[in-house]
């Protein structure tokens, strides 16, 4: 098969996952998400998205610094053309095909020939590949000819030229076996004696075997927890009923969907909040009148103003850290949400502007 074929085959196993600290992609296989430990990055939730599963919250269960290994549980996962393990290791030359969400760009995969079939680090084997890996391409599938899984995509070089580097499928395997023989949720596997631990048996983050430090452990009791702005922020959409965690797209941004608006939310370094709504796009046509309905909603508007960015119409807040309050943000964001969505409405259907298009992973 080749590239696209077998992108098309098992597109609907890749997940991308979410959290604040970043994203990194997944992939399904024995009913499990699979990606990186460094993915899931030491919390207990994640978001995903896929072919078939709408943005949402899932469960990490299963938590390997040593590996670098996750296991995420979700409620329904779909099952269609199943990823299967490889049978045997691969060889220098051959090729093979990483797939991922690379700087979100959303199911991009990369064909190139394995530079090494085994390339020690530290204690652990490696595949050396030259097929581009980049940030977001962390946890996804290595796949080879005949689109069986070879690998897990695990780390690259920076500032090297293609040298990527996958977990082999057969540890994968060992650690899939291991964690369904316990039958049991919420596993740590210590680093240093490779024992699997439950996470309630362990007291003050030490494994209970060896006593060493689980900096996992203390990673997922502790979990994610924003301060200054950014908590204030966050307060402020849940007050207004939205869902935070899936609404997060780093520790400081946000994007929040009302209607055919979607809203972006960005706390900058030097202090500013911008709430941007990129409503629709201007006509060929009738763009006068469209010029002269804006400035004329502007002398209206509190807490709000349009704008024109290139040949986009935004609808923006903006607010110096300094000076939010719940209840300013509260009634800014309120107003944004509400107005997006009616304003977008308006220049579409009035005006004939043009409506944007949205990523899949945005519908």
């Amino acid at each position: 098969m080749n590239t696209q074929n077998i992108l098309d085959m098992h597109i609907e196993n890749i997940v991308q996952i979410m959290t604040p600290y970043g994203t990194g992609t997944g992939f399904i296989i024995d009913n499990l998400i699979i990606t990186n430990s460094h993915v899931a990055s030491g919390l207990r939730e994640v978001v995903i998205s896929a072919k078939n599963i709408k943005r949402d919250i899932a469960q990490v269960i299963y938590d390997d610094p040593y590996y670098d290994l996750a296991f995420i549980k979700y409620k329904n996962i779909p099952q269609k053309n199943t990823l299967h393990l490889a049978t045997k290791m691969v060889e220098d030359g051959d090729v093979v095909i990483a797939v991922g969400h690379p700087y979100g760009l959303n199911y991009t995969a990369t064909e190139g020939i394995v530079s090494r079939a085994s390339r020690l680090q530290g204690e652990l084997e490696y595949i050396q590949i030259d097929a581009a890996i980049n940030p977001g391409n962390s946890g996804g599938p290595l796949l080879n000819i005949k689109g069986e899984l070879i690998g897990v995509n695990t780390f690259i070089i920076q500032n090297s030229n293609n040298l990527g580097f996958a977990l082999p499928y057969f540890y994968l395997e060992e650690a899939l076996k291991a964690f369904k023989e316990l039958k049991k949720e919420n596993i740590i596997k210590c680093p240093s004696c490779k024992n699997l631990i439950q996470e309630q048996q362990i007291e003050a983050d030490y494994c209970p075997k060896c006593g060493v430090k689980l900096e996992v452990a203390k990673s997922r009791r502790k979990g994610y927890k924003p301060s200054g702005a950014i908590k204030l922020i966050e307060e402020i959409l849940h007050l207004l009923n939205i869902n935070v965690t899936l609404a997060r797209r780093s520790q400081s941004s946000w994007t929040v969907y009302h209607g055919s608006a979607k809203i972006e939310i960005t706390y900058y370094e030097n202090g500013i909040i911008i709430g941007d709504s990129k409503l629709c796009i201007i006509p060929q046509t009738n763009i006068e009148n469209i010029y002269d309905y804006l400035l004329q909603e502007n002398k209206e508007l509190s807490y709000l103003q349009f704008s024109i960015n290139e040949n986009s119409i935004y609808l923006s807040y903006l607010i110096v850290d300094s000076s939010l309050t719940i209840k300013e943000g509260k009634t800014a964001f309120e107003r944004l949400l509400e107005l997006s969505n009616r304003y977008d409405d308006i220049l579409i259907n009035r005006f004939k502007a043009i409506k944007l298009k949205r990523e899949e992973d945005d519908t």
